[in-house]
Order: C-alpha cells, then sequence, then structure tokens
C-alpha cells in the first residue's frame, strides 16, 4: 500500500523543486523528505525524482504518482465538505478567479446559483492562474475562473494533471495609446509600427507575451513600467508614461484621455476558461455556475 505521507511529500518536492524548500514548507528536515521519497521509490519499485545540480524534477512515474497524490487531496477535501455538510445542512462552494475576468463574469453567475442554491456557503479568493489551478487540483477550491496564453495552461502538462477546461472567451488584446497620439486614428495597428514607443503594462505575464510578439515583429520593446493593474496602466499612458496592451475585459472602467486600437493579425490573446476536477463538475452548484459563466460569456460574444 503506497503511504499517503510520502505521496504528500512528493508533491511538495514537485511544487518547491528541491527538498530543502519542500522541507520548509512541511515542516520536515531535509533529510525526513530524502527518507520519504526514497521509501515511496523502494516501495513503487522505480524512481520517481531525478535529482541534478539544478534541482530536483519528476520523473514520468513520479508525474503519476503527483497526479495520484493531488486526486487523493482533492477527494479527501470533497469527502470533508461532504461531512461538513451533514453537520449544517449548507453546502460550501470555493471560487477562485482572476480579478479582471471576475470582475466582468463572476457576478451575475453568482447570482444566478444564489437564486438556484440559496443554501450555499460562497467564498470566493482572487488568483492568477498559476496559483488557483493547482487550488483545483487539490480540492482546496471547486472552481478557477482562469486564463492562458499560448501553449497549455499552467502546469498543465501531460495526461496526470487532472484538470478539466470549459473554454468561455477569447480575449485579444488591444493598444492602448493617450488620445492625441498620431497613430490614435488608426483602426487597427501593427505591433511593429510601435517599435519606438516606450511601453508600460499591467500585468508581468503580458510583458513575457508582448516580447515574444515584438520579437516576431523585429523589435525589443523599451518597457518602462510594470504593474500588476491594468487601470494602473492605462491611467500611466494617460499620464504620458507610454503605450500598453489590454485584454478587452480590462478595458472597463473608462479612463479619460485613451484611445484604444485593435492589433492586426496575428493578435495576441487569452483565452479564457473554467478549471474543475473530476467529479466535481457533477456537484449541482458546481454544474450550475458553470452553466451561467457559459451565459454571461456567450452574452459578452453575442451568441447568448
Amino acid at each position: 500500500m503506497i503511504d499517503l505521507q510520502r505521496l504528500r511529500v512528493l508533491r511538495a518536492v514537485a511544487e518547491h523543486g528541491s527538498f530543502n524548500q519542500a522541507a520548509g514548507a512541511l515542516q520536515l528536515t531535509p533529510s525526513a523528505v530524502s527518507q520519504h521519497v526514497a521509501a515511496l521509490e523502494r516501495s513503487l519499485g522505480t524512481r520517481v525524482v531525478a535529482r541534478s545540480t539544478r534541482g530536483v524534477t519528476l520523473t514520468p512515474a513520479g508525474r503519476i504518482m503527483v497526479g495520484a497524490a493531488e486526486s487523493v487531496a482533492a477527494e479527501l477535501a470533497h469527502a470533508r465538505r461532504q461531512v461538513d455538510r451533514l453537520g449544517t445542512g449548507r453546502t460550501r462552494l470555493t471560487v477562485a478567479t482572476f480579478s479582471s475576468g471576475g470582475r466582468l463574469l463572476l457576478p451575475g453567475a453568482l447570482g444566478r446559483l444564489t437564486a438556484a442554491h440559496p443554501d450555499t456557503v460562497l467564498h470566493v479568493r482572487e488568483g492568477e492562474p498559476e496559483d488557483s489551478l493547482p487550488l483545483v487540483r487539490q480540492g482546496a477550491v471547486d472552481l478557477a475562473l482562469a486564463y492562458h496564453f499560448d501553449g497549455p495552461l499552467p502546469g498543465q502538462q501531460g495526461p496526470h494533471s487532472g484538470l478539466q477546461w470549459t473554454a468561455l472567451l477569447e480575449d485579444p488584446l488591444h493598444v492602448v495609446l493617450p488620445t492625441g497620439h498620431p497613430l490614435a486614428g488608426r483602426e487597427v495597428l501593427d505591433l511593429a509600427e510601435l517599435a519606438a514607443e516606450p511601453w508600460v503594462l499591467g500585468c508581468l505575464k503580458t510583458e513575457a507575451y508582448l516580447r515574444r510578439y515584438a520579437e516576431r515583429a523585429g523589435f525589443a520593446p523599451q518597457v518602462r513600467g510594470t504593474t500588476t493593474d491594468y487601470f494602473f496602466a492605462r491611467s500611466l499612458v494617460a499620464a504620458g508614461m507610454g503605450v500598453t496592451l489590454v485584454p478587452s475585459v480590462a478595458l472597463t472602467p473608462h479612463v479619460p484621455g485613451l484611445h484604444v486600437v485593435p492589433i492586426a493579425s496575428p493578435v495576441p490573446t487569452r483565452h479564457i476558461g473554467i478549471a474543475t476536477i473530476g467529479r466535481r463538475r457533477d456537484h449541482p452548484q458546481v454544474t450550475t455556475l458553470v452553466d451561467a459563466l457559459r451565459e454571461q460569456a456567450a452574452a459578452l460574444n453575442g451568441t447568448g
């Protein structure tokens, strides 16, 4: 039988990439972490981690076991909520969301949820996908409103990551310029036309995305400021610090003195959706909220 504590230790090693950091997170000694991993490897008859000077990485067997560890954690969390419901008669539902998508999509959907299930105890926590998606896999939250750019979801490599993804919206990024800018009157802009502009960005991931697209357009962007808030970034643009890229869902509320211009193909785009796991999708409250979010997204797309 596989020891659950050993799986918990392996999951921490995978998350932190080293025995020392995993030990700190688990309040164990590095030696104890190493012993737990070694014992797990003996019980399986194969290695689950590969050690190098750059840290610790999972072997294929290790990735399978981490997926199993997250599934076990999710099931235990689900069982705990069921037990709590026996005592209170109420169902707890925890939703994670990134700020701009949550502000646009979540309030209306939550209204439908509470109307359909008035005894639900709702908890909402804000977080970026790299933080919220592991919580879905671990069962700490029931559903995450999240996004990704090119490539897979954060942490969604291979068949054992456990997440189910429901696509909601394509969220293209737009260039935001001061109203008096020479290019502000254009109907569409190629990124190459902005090669000489200073940039102010509202998200660290947007900066990485901009650099990738700018490289394709043949320039390296001059980033003069990086914030964690699109509204703040747009305010800095209005103050004359530069131009910015902003996803469609983050273009409200309006900031005076700005002009928004679409980007010519290829258009940098965020893909917004819902992440759930396993049988949680069969939970009535989760099903209701997923359906409500899909309706909200369809209305925004003009297809509802």
